[in-house]
């Protein structure tokens, strides 16, 4: 099987006074063509934004645009009138559609950390939307992302499926998507093991589906996301 693997250390790195960003795949002024997505996955950035900072109102459009709370708040404004506060074990879906403009600031006494995800929508043209959720993880994989909306998660314009686990010590997690899909696991916290290959804090891996494959837990645990991509 042939795995992609993004480690930690090899992403883009921005870094200001308020935002220190990695980049799992090209963004910005970061451009490298062997790392311009995988499949329509096309953005994962982890940030971590200084209290009282924060992204100012800017345009986006024709992309879904997930976010991921980690850690912290951030309060959301867009053009379509939504005003929100995103808290920790939230997850927030935007389609930005025919355009969108929407603001992100961490409002929060303290630095808050997100995983900022950008999928491309199955065509261009739909109109902007807005959804917000907070998810309690249950034991194994708690789906985030899910087409027909199972167990509460959001849907979006892409037949996409994003899990999310926080497994103890030694835990094993099966990495079952469907026979037509590629996967991506991202590691948000802890580390542990998949393929054979060790995984820590932000690293990435891409993988084809292949039965019996699973992920296991390190010693200290892990907070890890898994997607299902077509």
């Amino acid at each position: 099987m042939t795995l992609v693997f993004r480690p930690a250390a090899e992403r883009f790195h921005s870094q200001l006074d308020w935002l220190d960003s990695w980049h799992s795949f090209s963004f910005s002024h970061h451009h490298d063509p062997a790392w311009m997505g995988f499949g329509p996955l096309r953005v994962i950035n982890d940030d971590t934004i200084a209290a009282g900072r924060g992204f100012g109102m800017h345009p986006h459009r024709d992309m879904e645009i997930v976010t991921v709370m980690v850690n912290g708040q951030l309060n959301h404004q867009d053009s379509m009138g939504h005003s929100e506060v995103l808290r920790a074990g939230e997850v927030q879906a935007m389609s930005a559609g025919t355009g969108v403009v929407h603001s992100e600031m961490n409002r929060g006494a303290i630095p808050c950390r997100l995983l900022q995800i950008w999928i491309e929508p199955d065509r261009a043209g739909h109109p902007p939307a807005y959804r917000q959720e907070p998810f309690v993880l249950r034991p194994g994989w708690t789906p985030l992302l899910d087409p027909d909306g199972r167990d509460g998660a959001l849907a979006i314009n892409r037949p996409v499926r994003l899990c999310r686990a926080r497994a103890g010590a030694g835990e094993r997690l099966e990495l079952a998507i469907a026979p037509d899909a590629n996967g991506w696991l991202q590691m948000i916290e802890g580390e542990g093991t998949a393929f054979g290959r060790p995984l820590r804090r932000g690293d990435g891996l891409g993988f084809a589906a292949a039965p019996a494959d699973s992920f296991l837990a390190g010693p200290d645990g892990a907070d890890v996301l898994l997607f299902e991509l077509r």
